[in-house]
């Protein structure tokens, strides 16, 4: 069996008792980093278990290996180094092999291997929540591109209807945020949420506008990581949208 397992973003008090009996009895763990995950397991009162580097840098052997490791019906958890594996992490890859080695729902395979999701933090749905702005539809971008089709994405913001997330660096954030006020200038009242360390000691959501953003990139805090919000041009209350939710299903009968 495959269980795929959320761990905190920040803080321990965020794990789950399913997240705790799965890491507490699986036979082994795939991880990004093993000197991130032994130490969780350490502040976890956890046993010590074999962890199995899989990264970015990870190759198809090492993945051809796990998949072996689990057509022996051994119970291997997936984590990332922090929340919910598969988000801007290589943790899909190994997902993905296994669902390949299933099969379809047509053609599926006799001896297929398990998987189970125990779900639990991700920064960029914390600071969705945070944010105040719509998220009834939202498009999430993972860390922006550092050069080739940087600009075209964010041009591409000027006429994205939908709450915008990504996560930035603490190394590019100011530059991010002045090239997204740059970009948007024609906008100034659209709103922008900017959350620091979620869930530690630290945090903080700034709300603010474009026209406001390069005073506030050039002051606030460069520690942690970020999570930046885009709303759309216009964002309406949230009564306001469920008003025209509503109407517009009420519309359809």
């Amino acid at each position: 069996m495959l269980s795929i397992v959320s761990t905190p973003i920040g803080n321990l008090g965020d794990i789950t008792l399913r997240a705790l009996a799965t890491l507490k009895t699986c036979d082994a763990i795939i991880c990004e980093d093993t000197r991130v995950t032994g130490q969780l397991l350490k502040l976890l009162n956890l046993p010590k278990k074999n962890l199995i580097s899989c990264h970015g840098y990870s190759d198809e052997g090492k993945i051809a290996m796990i998949l072996q490791r689990l057509k022996r019906n051994e119970h291997l958890v997936l984590v990332s180094d922090a929340g919910t594996p598969g988000i801007s992490d290589p943790g899909y890859a190994i997902v993905s092999q296994v669902q390949e080695w299933n099969g379809t729902n047509l053609n599926p395979n006799p001896n297929p291997i398990a998987i189970q999701v125990i779900p639990g933090p991700a920064a960029f749905l914390a600071a969705l929540s945070a944010s105040g702005l719509p998220i009834n539809q939202f498009v999430y971008l993972g860390f922006l591109p550092l050069k080739k089709g940087r600009q075209t994405l964010l041009r591409s913001f000027i006429n994205e209807e939908r709450t915008i997330v990504f996560y930035e660096s603490v190394h590019r954030i100011e530059r991010t945020l002045k090239e997204l006020a740059e970009t948007l200038k024609d906008q100034p009242e659209r709103p922008v949420v900017i959350a620091r360390e979620l869930t530690k000691m630290h945090e903080e959501v700034i709300a603010t506008i474009i026209a406001d953003l390069p005073t506030i990139a050039a002051s606030m805090t460069k520690k942690g990581e970020f999570v930046v919000v885009v709303g759309v041009l216009r964002a309406m209350p949230l009564r306001m949208h469920l008003k025209d939710n509503k109407r517009t299903a009420h519309a359809s009968h």
